[in-house]
Parts: C-alpha cells; sequence; structure tokens
C-alpha cells in the first residue's frame, strides 16, 4: 500500500492516478480530499500534515509513503513524527518531493533552508528514501490564466529568460517510479523540462494552442516585487525573483533524469499546455 501525502496538488493528484492504474492499493491523503476527487478504489483520508497523528489511519499497513507538505507551512511540519508513524506501521521506503532550491539556493530560507529540514528528517529516518528536486513547474503558468482570457495578454517580468520548467505528470511519474521500484534507495534526483523556454516563448506557445495571438507584456521588476507580496511573504518574493531573473547555471542546466529513468525525455511546455489550455481559453 502506497500512502501519497498532498494527494489534491498538481504534482499529487496525476501520481494518485498512475499508481491506482498499475494496481497499487492507494491512500490520498490532503487536509481537503473527497472520493470524487480520486479514481475508483483509491482510499481517501483529511488530515493536516502539522497534525501528524491524524495520518495514523492512512498510514496503518502501509508499504511506502509519497511526503509532500501539500502546501502547508514548512516550518509548522514535524517531519520526523510522520516518518516515525509511518515506519511503526510497517513502511519501509519514502519518497520526499523537495526543491532544487536546496542546491542552488541552500541558505534561502523558502528554497533551501525548509526544505533541506525535511531532507535531513528523511535521511535520518531509517527508510530507504529518495528525494526528488524539481525545478519550477509549468503549472506556475496557471497565475496567467485569467489574464489570457480575459485580455489574451500575458503580464511576467524577465521574458527573455529562459528556464527548463518541468510538466508536474513528469514529476509524478518520477515519484510512481521511485515508489514502486527498487535501486533509487538513496538517491537525490534534480528533475526539470527538455528545453530553456523563456516566458514570452511561453506565452507564444499559449496562443498557438489557442489558435490566436496572446500578447507579452513585460512587467518590472519592482512591479512583480509589489503583486507577487499580495500573496507571499517578503522572503519569499526576494528570493523567486532572483530565481526567475538571474538564475545560477545550476538552475538553468537541463537534467538527464527523467529521461534516464522514465525511458523517454520529459514532456516540453508546448506539450503541456496542449493539454490544459482550456484554463487558458
Amino acid at each position: 500500500m502506497i500512502v501519497i501525502t498532498g494527494a489534491t496538488g498538481n504534482v499529487g493528484r496525476p501520481l494518485v492516478r498512475a499508481l491506482a492504474a498499475s494496481g497499487e492499493k492507494v491512500v490520498a491523503v490532503s487536509r481537503r480530499v473527497s472520493e470524487a476527487a480520486v479514481p475508483d478504489g483509491v482510499q481517501t483520508v483529511a488530515a493536516d500534515l502539522t497534525e501528524p497523528e491524524g495520518l495514523r489511519p492512512a498510514l496503518e499497513g502501509a508499504d511506502a509513503l509519497f511526503l509532500h507538505d501539500g502546501g502547508a507551512n514548512a516550518e509548522t511540519l514535524r517531519p520526523r513524527k510522520i516518518l516515525d508513524l509511518a515506519r511503526s506501521a510497517g513502511a519501509s521506503r519514502v519518497v520526499l518531493l523537495s526543491s532544487q532550491g536546496v542546491g542552488t539556493r541552500p541558505e534561502s530560507r523558502s528554497h533551501g533552508v525548509l526544505m533541506r529540514s525535511l531532507e535531513d528528517a528523511v535521511r535520518q529516518s531509517g527508510l530507504n528514501w529518495t528525494v526528488l528536486r524539481p525545478g519550477g513547474f509549468n503549472s506556475n503558468m496557471y497565475a496567467w490564466a485569467e489574464s489570457v482570457r480575459t485580455r489574451r495578454m500575458v503580464v511576467a517580468p524577465f521574458g527573455d529568460v529562459g528556464m527548463p520548467t518541468i510538466d508536474p505528470a513528469d514529476v509524478a511519474e518520477m515519484a510512481a517510479a521511485t515508489l514502486r521500484e527498487d535501486g533509487h534507495a538513496g538517491q537525490i534526483y534534480e528533475l526539470t523540462g527538455p528545453a530553456l523556454t523563456t516566458p514570452r516563448q511561453r506565452a507564444d506557445a499559449i496562443g498557438d494552442a489557442l489558435g490566436e495571438p496572446v500578447r507579452f507584456c513585460e512587467q518590472t521588476r519592482e512591479d512583480a516585487h509589489a503583486q507577487m507580496l499580495r500573496f507571499m511573504p517578503a522572503w519569499a518574493v526576494d528570493t523567486t525573483l532572483a530565481v526567475l531573473g538571474e538564475p545560477t547555471p545550476a538552475e538553468r542546466r537541463i537534467s538527464p533524469v527523467v529521461e534516464q529513468v522514465l525511458g523517454r525525455a520529459p514532456r516540453t511546455f508546448a506539450d503541456w499546455i496542449q493539454g490544459h489550455i482550456a484554463a487558458f481559453r
């Protein structure tokens, strides 16, 4: 049995589907999860990772755990308690969804320090562990959906800075492989898409998928900072803008890991937008 935390998110949802389709017994855990949100036969448990005791029913009889903060504040998580519960329940394997920033920006509170604490807990858990460190997700572009729907416009900073963003479904397939297959214990996998794309190029790809032009309007760093402060703390905004505007060579490097593990190239941004264009119509 495989327990998936963060089961209703951009990675968790396709991961649950992939594991269920392969015949695995799956328990989907999220703060708000219902049977309607998961495939037939998948058990659901509503639980908050900041209150680990609520996970006890989900972990009973578990063989493996996919650990993702599910949008919870990482500062309030108690990962060691969660992992102790998993081990006591009989689990032998854990896969953690971490962040590329642990390696590229270790001093960053949002991208490095907090996720490093989760990684440390996993490595010290006594379970066979694997850590997934994706870079930026293609699904981050959902932030553009309203302006594309209403004005056929994308407003974003750093229009010509390329990053190898990844399809969350590829991250989910990597998680499924590492949860089900041997040979991944003790590995840290950095995950990216197959090519660098810029915000301007992604706007063009959205327009191609819609069949009509989408105009790109480059935002100043100051305007982007003010906008992001409406829904992110200042320390997270500063690091995010640094990643988007001045990515390190490591953050721009294209990882071969998805192809090595899955036997195929990761999906392109154009592939992703074709599958999710309904959100932008």
